[in-house]
């Protein structure tokens, strides 16, 4: 039975694919099968042939090491680097709830833990048309998945940490714990941001990534044990 995780941020650019890479290849060391998987990412180019290249998942791929072929890791990839609903909008290709939940369980059946990350924070719009208004709680919710919350280690973390996991808890969406990204150790504020945020949150502090950093600093089994059987559909 395969099991997996959701990685959600507390915004953009707090290096949640990052994380997630380190994540996933940290998980390599359990010598199990891993995969990776996104609903919907945003800002890719293209390639030689004119397809559009999944940025994120040939990051986390290439980082980890893994083996899974790259167009089963992301059923909705476009070019506009703006928010999936509008980048879904101007390029004619809404996400379907149902596609979405039809890939993520196809790499279920091949591999034993599936990492799942996110688009931008818990509040990110999928879609927004006269057909669907999709979240991207949604599609945690649809896949029946608990999170890590990523977020910065730096200026302002208190409040979009405490924010997002009071959001996630209202809206019963369980988390594991959270990871800083971005941290140095010794800086005085940093040190007491993480400690505010766990104690506001009563989340534990899953691990402190700092710069430049090739491998997490987590047990391997530790992170296995975050991950929940997947409920096939």
């Amino acid at each position: 039975m395969s099991k997996a995780l959701f990685v959600t941020g507390t915004g953009t650019d707090v290096g949640k694919t990052y994380v997630t890479a380190l994540l996933v290849k940290k998980l390599q060391e359990t010598g199990k099968t891993n995969a990776y998987y996104k609903a919907a990412m945003s800002g890719n180019e293209q390639g030689p042939d004119g397809a559009l290249l999944p940025g994120d998942a040939l990051f986390v791929k290439n980082t980890a090491g893994l083996s899974q072929p790259a167009d089963t890791m992301c059923p909705y990839v476009y070019r506009q680097a703006v928010s999936p609903h509008l980048a879904a909008r101007l390029e004619g290709c809404p996400v379907d709830p149902a596609a979405v939940q039809a890939g993520f369980q196809a790499v279920c059946v091949d591999y034993d833990f599936v990492t799942v990350e996110g688009s931008g924070g818990i509040l990110c719009p999928l879609r927004w048309d006269e057909q669907h208004h999709l979240w991207l709680e949604d599609i945690v919710r649809m896949l029946g998945l608990s999170s890590v919350l990523v977020a910065d280690s730096g200026l302002g973390t208190i409040n979009s940490v405490v924010l997002t996991a009071h959001y996630m808890h209202s809206r019963e969406l369980p988390v594991k714990g959270i990871i800083f990204n971005n941290y140095h150790p010794g800086n005085t504020m940093e040190e007491d941001n993480i400690a505010m945020c766990a104690q506001l949150t009563g989340l534990p502090v899953l691990a402190k990534v700092q710069p430049g950093d090739t491998e997490l600093s987590m047990d391997a089994g530790v992170l296995a044990n975050l991950y929940d059987e997947v409920t096939m559909q």
